[in-house]
C-alpha cells in the first residue's frame, strides 16, 4: 500500500535548502571550476580529483558487499538525467568531498540522442532558447545554451539571427554536446531491468539493487527514473513498415517501401502532426497528404506572457500545493498551451498552401476535420485506411503508402521496473514536491521521478522547460536528506541552486 512519506520535507524546508547565493561557473577552455559569491569570484578549482575529489566516472565504494554503491543511479540519460548529471557535477565541484555525490546512468540507446527521428529538416523548438539544460538554475554554468553557441563559434551568429528559437537540429546538436562533455558514469546500450529494495538489520529499505539487462548489478541510496515516455498508440493499429508512430517518423520513412498510391495518410491534431503534413507535402510534390483530426480545424497554441506562466517554475510550487481538483482544473484551462495545439504561424502556412491549390485547381493536401480512423487494413503494396466524418457519417476508403500516427506519448509504467515499489495508480498521485515518489514508511531510500508527475507538478513534467531547476532541487532533496539522515558530517551551507522569476 502506498503510504504518505513520513519524512517528507515541508515546503518551506525545501524552499529554504535550495536558496543560495554562492554560483559556480566553470572555464570554457581549460576545464576550470570558478566559484563566484555576490559576483565576485571566490577560486578556481581543477576539473578531475584534487582536494580528494572521486570523480564520477571512478570506482565507487562499496558497503558490506563487492557490488558498487552510488549516492544516485539514473535510470535513462535523456535530457532530464543529463541535467541532472551537469546539476551533480557543479555541485561536487564545490563542496567537501565527503559531501560529494556519487552517481552513475543507465542508458538503452547506444548513444545519445533525442527525439532523432522528428529531427525534421527548418523544424524550430517551441520554447526559448534560455530554457537549456542549466540557465534558470545557473546562469553561470558552462553548460548554457549560449556557452554551446560560443564553443562552437556561432555566437554573434547566433545573436544576429535574432531568435529565441533553435531549429531543432541546433539543439538536439547541444544536448549531444553538453552529453560529451558532462563528468558522468553513463552505461550506453544498457537498459534497466528491475529495482528491487534492500533491508537493513533493522528492516529498513535503505537501498537498492539496480540490475541492468546485460547482468550487471548497482547499489543504489536513491534512483532517478527517467526513462522518457512511451508512444500512444490507437488499439486498432499494427506497427509496421506502412503504419507507425511519428517518433520514429524519419526513421520509417526512410525505410519504406517506394510509394506506389503516392498519398499519405497523418492522423493528429498536434504540432508534431502539423510538421509531419508539411513535410510530406513538401518531400513528395506528386503526392497527396491527408490529415486527420477530431477537431474541426487545427487550434492555435497559446504561447502568449500571461498563459506561459504555467510553464514557471513557480507555478509548480502553485500547482502542487494546491487542491487536487483546484490543480486539475488549472491543468485542463491551460491545456492550450501545449496538447493538441499548433504554432500559428505553421497554420497560417498550411492554410495558405491549401487554398493555393484551390485556385489552381489541383488538390495534394486534405484536411479532414470532426473525422476518427475506424479500420486499416494493410494490402500486398500499401495501406487502406477507412475514415469516417463526424459530420455526416460518410467513411472514405483512402488507399495509401503510409499511416503516420502522430497521436502522443503517455508517461512509461513505473511497475515493471520498480515492483512492489512502484505506486497503485498511473501516473502516480503521490509524489512529493522534491519529486520524491511517496512509499511505505519503511522505505527511506529515495525514488525520484523525472517526468510522469503532470498530475502533481503541472504540465512542465514531460517538458524541457523546467528540467534545469528541477534537476537542481533532486540534488537539493538527495544532499538534505542525506546530511540529516546523519550520513553526512553536514549539508553544504552555500549551495548554487536558485530559481529565476523569468521564464
Amino acid at each position: 500500500m502506498i503510504k504518505s512519506d513520513p519524512d517528507r520535507s515541508s515546503g518551506a524546508e525545501f524552499a529554504a535548502a535550495r536558496a543560495g547565493s554562492t554560483w559556480y561557473c566553470a572555464g570554457n577552455k581549460d576545464r576550470l571550476h570558478y566559484l563566484f559569491e555576490g559576483g565576485r569570484r571566490l577560486g578556481r578549482v581543477r576539473r578531475g580529483v584534487e582536494d580528494g575529489q572521486r570523480a564520477m566516472s571512478e570506482s565507487p565504494e562499496t558497503v558490506g558487499t563487492d557490488l558498487p554503491v552510488r549516492d544516485v543511479v539514473g535510470v535513462g540519460f535523456g535530457p532530464a538525467n543529463l541535467a541532472l548529471a551537469i546539476a551533480i557535477e557543479e555541485h561536487n565541484a564545490e563542496c567537501p568531498p565527503r559531501e560529494r555525490i556519487s552517481a552513475q546512468f543507465f542508458e538503452k540507446q547506444d548513444r545519445f540522442g533525442w527525439h532523432p527521428g522528428m529531427l525534421l529538416d527548418g523544424a524550430t523548438m517551441q520554447i526559448a532558447f534560455p530554457k537549456d539544460l542549466v540557465t534558470f538554475r545557473n546562469p553561470r554554468s558552462a553548460f548554457t545554451f549560449f556557452n554551446y553557441l560560443f564553443d562552437q563559434g556561432r555566437l554573434v551568429d547566433f545573436v544576429n539571427h535574432q531568435t529565441f528559437f533553435p531549429t531543432r537540429h541546433e539543439f538536439h546538436d547541444y544536448l549531444q554536446w553538453a552529453a560529451r562533455r558532462v563528468d558522468a558514469d553513463v552505461r550506453y546500450g544498457t537498459a534497466v531491468e528491475t529495482v528491487r529494495g534492500i533491508r537493513g538489520d533493522d528492516g529498513v529499505i535503505d537501498r537498492f539493487e539496480v540490475r541492468a539487462a546485460d547482468g550487471s548489478t548497482v547499489i543504489a541510496r536513491n534512483v532517478v527514473m527517467g526513462a522518457g515516455l512511451r508512444e500512444r498508440i490507437p488499439e486498432w493499429a499494427n506497427p509496421s513498415a506502412r503504419c507507425f508512430h511519428n517518433h520514429q517518423f524519419l526513421f520509417r520513412l526512410g525505410e519504406m517501401p517506394a510509394p506506389v498510391h503516392h498519398r499519405f495518410v497523418v492522423l493528429g491534431a498536434g504540432q508534431s502532426a502539423a510538421e509531419i503534413v508539411q513535410y510530406l507535402h513538401g518531400n513528395y510534390p506528386e503526392a497527396e497528404v491527408h490529415s486527420v483530426f477530431s477537431r474541426y480545424g487545427y487550434s492555435p497554441a497559446d504561447d502568449s506572457p500571461y498563459a506561459n506562466r504555467i510553464f514557471d517554475p513557480e507555478a509548480v510550487d502553485d500547482l502542487h500545493g494546491a487542491p487536487e481538483a483546484e490543480r486539475l482544473r488549472l491543468l485542463d484551462v491551460h491545456r492550450s498551451t501545449n496538447y493538441s495545439v499548433v504554432d500559428i504561424e505553421l497554420i497560417n502556412e498550411l492554410y495558405a498552401t491549401e487554398y493555393q491549390e484551390r485556385v489552381r485547381g489541383r488538390r495534394r493536401l486534405f484536411m479532414r476535420r470532426a473525422s476518427e480512423i475506424i479500420a486499416v487494413d494493410e494490402t500486398s503494396d500499401g495501406i487502406e485506411v477507412a475514415v469516417r466524418s463526424g459530420v455526416d457519417g460518410l467513411t472514405d476508403t483512402l488507399a495509401c503508402d503510409a499511416l503516420i500516427l502522430a497521436t502522443g506519448f503517455t508517461p512509461a509504467p513505473l511497475e515493471p521496473l520498480l515492483g512492489d515499489l512502484a505506486p497503485q495508480t498511473h501516473p502516480p498521485r503521490d509524489v512529493g514536491r522534491d519529486y520524491r515518489l511517496a512509499v511505505s514508511p519503511d522505505v527511506t531510500a529515495g525514488i525520484y521521478l523525472q517526468g510522469g508527475t503532470e498530475k502533481t507538478h503541472g504540465i512542465t513534467s514531460s517538458l524541457l522547460s523546467n528540467v534545469a531547476v528541477r534537476a537542481g532541487e533532486i540534488v537539493t532533496s538527495v544532499v538534505t536528506r542525506r546530511g540529516r539522515n546523519g550520513t553526512l558530517a553536514s549539508v553544504n551551507a552555500q549551495d548554487t541552486y536558485a530559481t529565476s522569476e523569468a521564464r
